[in-house]
């Protein structure tokens, strides 16, 4: 196996980075704050932008914790990867990752400095300073998963082929960790429920809503509501309508996953055209 390292102090741009080293170099895996990445798919760990205080991510990001070490050894065994991109604020930090899930020695370490330009690190660090913004290097739908109550946005890399068209590459994920210096942030059920009453009444075909549930879980947001729908609309179709729209707008507006959206249709308007 070889092993890589990227490194970079924090805020640089080493996750925005890492999938064009892992290409260059052909790596199939990946370590960054605490996540093992296999490809696009997260397939061991915990991330260190999950933990509330900056102390924790350090922590977290270091494989301090003996079940994060057995876990991202069982996932290094399993798909037995033949080259590892260790990414990393030092050359001490990579070596004692490298050393605590007993990979082989550093074989090549990429410094930030020879693959960003000073106008794009100084960039980089300004996003994280006012915005308190991270990159993780795999696709939102991914990253979606171990991450509600996060703000996400997908970013996707695009390049420019021999025909002068562009062609995708691949898709990172920006996030707002809880423990940016923007503070932690919670979102309650009432104001929840204001939002989907705005969402829901923006649907063509709703005439009325009656009531609003909200039922949070750690891992996200559970929605029912009893609505009124227009006569003559199709039924099905308005249903299809609100679900689509209350799970990408209300997970865009709280940053919570939307588990379920559960609509019960509690009467018909007429409308009275006299």
């Amino acid at each position: 196996m070889k092993v890589y390292a990227l490194v970079g102090k924090s805020g640089t741009g080493k996750s925005y980075r890492a999938m064009e080293v892992a290409n260059s170099f052909q790596i199939e895996m990946i370590i960054d704050d605490g996540l093992l990445i296999y490809g696009t798919k997260v397939v061991a760990g915990i991330s260190a932008k999950k933990e509330k205080t900056k102390i924790a991510a350090i922590k977290r990001a270091l494989f301090t914790s003996e079940e994060h070490v057995l876990d991202a050894k069982k996932a290094i065994k399993r798909y037995h990867p033949k080259s590892i991109l260790i990414i990393g604020t030092s050359d001490q930090m990579v070596r004692k990752i490298q050393e605590v899930l007993e990979l082989a020695p550093i074989q090549k370490t990429i410094y930030i400095e020879e693959i960003s330009s000073s106008e794009e690190i100084q960039k980089a660090k300004k996003i994280r300073q006012e915005e308190g913004k991270h990159v993780i290097p795999v696709p939102a739908v991914e990253v979606k998963k171990f991450f509600s109550g996060y703000f996400l946005d997908p970013l996707k890399i695009f390049r420019k082929n021999s025909k002068n068209k562009y062609k995708e590459l691949h898709e990172k994920t920006v996030v707002r960790p809880t423990y940016s210096y923007l503070g932690n942030y919670t979102v309650s059920n009432s104001v929840v429920q204001s939002l989907v009453y705005h969402i829901v009444y923006d649907v063509d075909g709703v005439y009325k809503v009656n009531k609003v549930n909200i039922t949070s879980q750690p891992t996200g947001l559970k929605v029912g509501l009893d609505i009124i729908i227009v006569y003559g609309k199709v039924i099905p179709n308005v249903a299809k309508d609100i679900q689509q729209s209350i799970i990408e707008k209300l997970e865009y507006m709280t940053g919570q996953n939307i588990l379920e959206v559960n609509i019960f249709v509690r009467g018909l308007w007429i409308v009275n055209e006299s």
